[in-house]
């Protein structure tokens, strides 16, 4: 894509969650291609450090910050950090997530549901906590969260991971409106069917070879992070590639 090739990201600082594999992986490494900075958030240190090794064989450097993102003062000290050297963010990408385990709403563990929601949720609520002042200093600041059809879909047995998703989309919406008369633009990102071990974990008799890679999504992430991208509080389609904005009741 033309703004890879182009640098059109020079010199802006991303934090990007997730970053240790799958969609996290590849918009780390188009962001980092586009010429940001990216602070790459993952639990897994040596994946951390193969990632480090590909952005700097693409020309680009990264942070890496091994992170459970359940750590929630750890998120603190992150933001204080990023403050202390940058004075900003000008990127946000929200990624980590995790499935939960598909059974019926009245069968499933608490600790499975709480683990869903401080990983889907609470955690991406402690981002935009932490990093909303470094985001408000920058000349464009641009959250983007990956969300799921799943929340509209409300499928069987899909509740944690369903509500939680839902959750997130209310979030995000609800950080848009409140920066509406400001540089910040928060907005959610639907991947669609991809082909990612979460993909692989729901839904383990497709074939794989079916479906588009992380890769394919990686330059919208690019796109979503430009300062010139205007749109807030809507959510990018990756399969029909469009801009939805949520049905408002009448």
């Amino acid at each position: 894509m033309s703004d890879t090739a182009t640098k059109s990201l020079d010199g802006r600082i991303a934090v990007v969650t997730g970053a240790s594999r799958g969609i996290g992986r590849a918009a780390a490494l188009a962001l980092a291609g586009a010429g940001a900075h990216v602070i790459a958030v993952a639990r897994t240190q040596g994946a951390l450090e193969e990632l480090d090794d590909a952005i700097r064989a693409a020309g680009s450097s990264a942070t890496l910050v091994p992170l459970n993102l359940t750590d929630y003062e750890a998120i603190d000290r992150l933001g204080a950090a990023i403050n202390e050297r940058w004075k900003r963010l000008d990127i946000l990408v929200g990624n980590a997530g995790i499935l939960g385990s598909l059974m019926p709403l009245g069968h499933i563990p608490l600790k499975t549901w709480q683990q869903v929601m401080d990983v889907n949720v609470t955690a991406n609520w402690r981002l935009l906590r932490s990093f909303d002042p470094l985001l408000r200093m920058s000349d464009a600041g641009r959250a983007i969260f990956v969300t799921s059809g799943a929340a509209q879909k409300c499928r069987a047995y899909w509740g944690p991971y369903a509500v939680s998703k839902a959750a997130l989309d209310a979030m995000v919406r609800t950080y848009a409106a409140e920066n509406e008369t400001t540089k910040v633009r928060a907005m959610l990102l639907n991947p669609g069917p991809l082909r990612t071990a979460m993909r692989r974990a729901a839904i383990p008799g497709e074939d794989p070879e079916t479906l588009r890679t992380p890769e394919d999504l990686a330059p919208h992430f690019v796109r979503l992070a430009h300062p010139d991208w205007t749109e807030t509080g809507k959510i990018y389609d990756f399969p029909t590639d469009s801009v939805l904005s949520p049905q408002m009741p009448a």
